[in-house]
């Protein structure tokens, strides 16, 4: 029987989700954690009785660890990355892959120099109701896709920002954005990984109630490649917040994709709408991450902490490289930089080094 891959969580705000992710693994094993404020490293050493890195080149040293979760302040992720391949550890990527293009490409280079697999975090890919969606556009029950339209309107309170571990959260620099960049690019890749790639965007964005450099609610207008238009709205400014909710349509059908169920299913036959609606169908539950953007489900984290051991031990990509997983990040720093000139552009234009 193989081993299991010894892994080091590093960052320990929503690496903690990651560490609780990584016991109902059957193949991976929590070696340790990895933070420089004290007193987290050694809460976290209490809940998981892993052993503490105070320091990430302890970390690198330790030829013992296979492989590292990078869960820090979303600026460093490529930073971070590139140093771990350097060392010969593989790597699982929380989102975004980083905040800028230029730092993605140099990480995806250093991955490929070194041999190292790197998978990525966008765990709602991995939802049965999301990947029986995909299948059934990818099959053509939906026809020519013409519209993807999505909104996320969340909460997130003054005490998010805030405080030594909040206060990079709404910045340029360390974050990337605001509601777009950190809650809106699961929502942006979920569109994109059931319509295609997006071409070109016109953005806007406005800071609303947060005392924040870059936004809290920002509009999208997307042209996908394969010809479907679509909008974006997210925000961290409602009150109450909402599920996120997704509507696609086509020549042939359409469905309504709310976070928690599925709301409306028009493909294919009528025996196939009523499996699927009785299978993902149903009540919404009445929950909220305003209070603990923590109170997320482990499933998706799991699943794809055991598809980075099989793509290193088979030698074959991730479920979510970072060539897939780059690409939101490409759209949304297009999003704002359409907003900040006034016009739309081409997500290409992005892409070119600095």
């Amino acid at each position: 029987m193989a081993r299991k891959l010894r892994f080091v969580v590093v960052g320990l705000g929503m690496g903690i989700h990651h560490c609780r992710a990584m016991l109902n693994t059957k193949n991976a094993e929590l070696a340790g954690v990895c933070d420089h404020d004290p007193e987290r490293l050694q809460e976290a050493v209490r809940e998981f009785d892993v052993k503490p890195y105070p320091r990430w080149r302890d970390v690198l040293r330790d030829s013992t660890i296979d492989a590292v979760s990078i869960v820090t302040e979303s600026g460093t992720h490529a930073d971070f990355g590139i140093e771990a391949a350097n060392a010969g550890k593989h790597i699982l990527m929380e989102k975004p892959v980083d905040v800028t293009p230029q730092r993605i490409s140099k990480l995806e280079r250093a991955a490929a120099r070194t041999g190292i697999k790197c998978g990525c975090i966008f765990q709602a890919r991995m939802d049965p109701c999301n990947a029986q969606l995909r299948k059934a556009v990818l099959a053509g029950k939906m026809g020519t896709v013409i519209g993807v339209h999505a909104q996320l309107p969340w909460l997130r309170l003054d005490s998010y920002f805030a405080g030594v571990h909040g206060v990079w959260r709404g910045t340029w620099r360390w974050d990337g954005g605001g509601s777009l960049m950190n809650q809106g690019i699961h929502t942006l890749d979920l569109m994109c990984w059931f319509a295609g790639p997006v071409q070109s965007v016109a953005g806007f964005y406005k800071v609303h109630n947060h005392a924040i450099e870059a936004e809290d609610q920002t509009v999208a207008i997307l042209q996908f490649e394969r010809g479907a238009l679509g909008t974006l709205f997210t925000t961290t400014c409602a009150v109450p917040e909402r599920a996120q909710r997704i509507y696609m349509f086509g020549t042939k059908g359409s469905f309504i994709r709310n976070a928690q169920l599925l709301e409306s299913y028009e493909m294919g036959t009528s025996s196939e709408r009523a499996r699927m609606m009785a299978r993902f169908g149903g009540k919404a539950k009445a929950d909220s991450t305003a209070k603990d953007p923590m109170a997320l489900s482990a499933d998706g984290h799991t699943l794809l902490i055991e598809d980075l051991v099989r793509a290193i031990r088979t030698g074959t990509e991730p479920a979510i490289p970072l060539s897939s997983a780059r690409h939101a990040v490409d759209v949304a720093v297009a999003v704002y930089k359409s907003g900040k000139i006034g016009r739309a552009i081409a997500v290409g234009e992005v892409l070119k080094r600095r």
